[in-house]
């Protein structure tokens, strides 16, 4: 199988299927000696088995010079019971700074699924070549935690009067976060930056789940170390010291909490010795980060719509060839994305009674052409029971419309986009928006949807666009801000990516499912980023 490089990680895929997350810490053991004049330098590659390929999920730090590494960087991935997700470890020896795989020696790589990792918690096992045999005595070392708490720990550090370490100019500080395994060793958490030249360093706030840094236990002890930085990894120690998150969190941003920097070498020589500096804690937060399955538990609804297209380019419904025939299975294009949208929806949304509009069609009984009506001709109540009610009133209104023209999106968008300018009032998160659009093909409006899309961008608010048939979608790939930012005709820009494309051709002989997960990929994170960032935790939540 070959190694395929993502640009973006492959996200949760579909939100009922993801059960929790799971952090896997990896530790290397007797790697493989690739360089000549010193130690190698080693990275760990994380690959997931998507659709019978390799993809790269994800990969640590370097460890300089160091055959038995163990990574402060940890991978994250979303567990799901219900699949089999395969997993590939690859150890590489740096050469050089290129993210292309191939320009680096290969140490070994272990292969299993998630599920055997959970189950065992831990597991070491032997690296292989890609001829399958051993790579010399090379192990890895793999620890699974769940990390169910949500709540984050926001750190910032600096540090004053640190002992001088390099013979030509100041120290170069970097602090480690540990905290005690279950083996009683300490287990590397965190690894700051690294501050050049400084006696006196102020790092970057960084943040971590509070699982990781004491197993959400505030008065779990922690030891941090602090370091003098060498390139050729041979890092000079300062000192430590060991206290508890329950501490740390009495620093007030008025009141920093000021915490001795110990040398034992040092302190048991010499009798004057006090410190080897300070190490300042200027803020320490405890916050939860919220996930989409919080805010479904909290209450939180998923307001679906869908909007289909009428227009006269599907061709006559009677006619065989018409993306809107019905075939002798009961089916066709539209009703299949319909299903395949709706079945998975319609399971947060308590009442499930969902507006189906339909656009480009002249109505009876004056045959005016509409861009916004109740495919169930009642405009005072467009809702229809379930999924089941959308197909009896999509399949009923067939015969009593006749197809036309334009393809004019913005008139729908705009109708979702009141509503959920409505639920913005209740200041809450207890309502986000689903609009499924099925379309044959190009956007007449093309101006007036860019400005409705990034006008509703604003809102708690999704597109997901579904292309039936075998035309240009090139317009829709472009409203699906995946590679470029979505701008106005005004010039303004989209304040978050809310529409997802997918064209129906590249699923016709896939399982149903598969369609969903594509389809509904990017909709957990879209409804998290939009509470996010306004500040609006779920409507049940505790405080961190």
């Amino acid at each position: 199988m070959a190694y395929t490089m993502t640009p973006t990680p492959v996200g949760p895929v579909g939100s009922q299927y993801c059960v929790c997350k799971v952090e896997l810490s990896i530790c290397g053991q007797n790697l493989l000696d690739r360089d000549v004049t010193s130690k190698s330098d080693p990275f760990c590659v994380l690959f997931m088995e998507v659709n019978g390929k390799w993809v790269e999920l994800d990969r640590t730090e370097t460890a300089v010079n160091n055959l038995n590494p163990a990574f402060a960087k940890k991978f994250i991935v979303d567990y799901h019971f219900e699949e089999v997700q395969k997993l590939k470890f690859a150890m590489f020896d740096q050469d050089k700074s290129s993210m292309q795989l191939y320009e680096h020696d290969f140490l070994g790589e272990f292969s299993c699924t998630l599920g055997m990792i959970v189950s065992s918690k831990k597991i070491t096992r032997t690296l292989l070549l890609g001829n399958g045999k051993p790579a010399g005595k090379g192990m890895i070392t793999i620890a699974a935690q769940e990390l169910s708490d949500n709540r984050v720990i926001t750190l910032s550090m600096a540090g004053r009067k640190l002992d001088k370490k390099d013979l030509f100019g100041k120290s170069d500080p970097f602090l480690e976060f540990y905290k005690p395994g279950d083996d009683g060793k300490w287990m590397l958490v965190h690894r700051t930056e690294v501050i050049k030249y400084t006696l006196d360093p102020v790092w970057k706030p960084f943040t971590v789940p509070l699982v990781s840094l004491c197993n959400g236990d505030v008065e779990k002890l922690i030891k941090v170390m602090c370091y003098d930085y060498d390139s050729d990894g041979g890092h000079d120690f300062i000192g430590e010291f060991q206290t508890s998150v329950a501490r740390m969190c009495e620093a007030q941003d008025a009141f920093p909490l000021e915490l001795e920097c110990i040398n034992p070498k040092k302190q048991k020589k010499k009798k004057n010795y006090k410190n080897s500096g300070i190490i300042i804690v200027k803020s320490c937060k405890i916050t939860r980060d919220f996930s989409f399955l919080d805010y479904i538990l909290g209450g939180c609804q998923l307001m679906f719509t869908v909007g289909i297209d009428f227009t006269a380019s599907n061709g006559n419904p009677r006619d065989p060839s018409s993306l809107h025939y019905i075939n002798p299975m009961g089916t066709n294009e539209y009703l299949s994305a319909i299903w395949a949208v709706g079945q998975i929806i319609q399971d947060y949304d308590s009442d499930k009674m969902f507006p189906a509009l339909g656009f480009g069609a002249q109505l009876p009984p004056d045959w005016k052409v509409s861009h916004e009506f109740a495919i169930n001709f009642n405009p005072t109540n467009p809702f229809c029971s379930g999924v089941e009610g959308i197909v009896q009133a999509y399949s009923a209104c067939l015969p009593h419309i006749r197809f036309y023209g334009p393809t004019n999106f913005s008139p729908i968008v705009n109708h979702v986009a009141r509503f959920a300018a409505q639920a913005t009032q209740q200041e809450a998160a207890s309502q986000y928006f689903i609009l499924l659009i099925i379309t044959d093909g190009v956007i007449s409006d093309m101006d007036e949807t860019r400005h409705a899309v990034v006008q509703a961008s604003k809102l708690p608010m999704s597109i997901i666009i579904v292309g039936v048939g075998n035309a240009d979608f090139a317009a829709m790939e472009f409203l699906d801000g995946d590679s470029r930012v979505l701008r106005s005709y005004t010039g303004e820009e989209a304040t978050r990516d809310i529409v997802q494309f997918v064209p129906f051709r590249d699923f016709r002989n896939a399982p149903k499912e598969t369609l969903a997960k594509a389809v509904l990929a990017e909709l957990p994170q879209q409804v998290v980023q939009y509470f996010k960032h306004q500040n609006l935790p779920p409507i049940n939540s505790e405080p961190a």
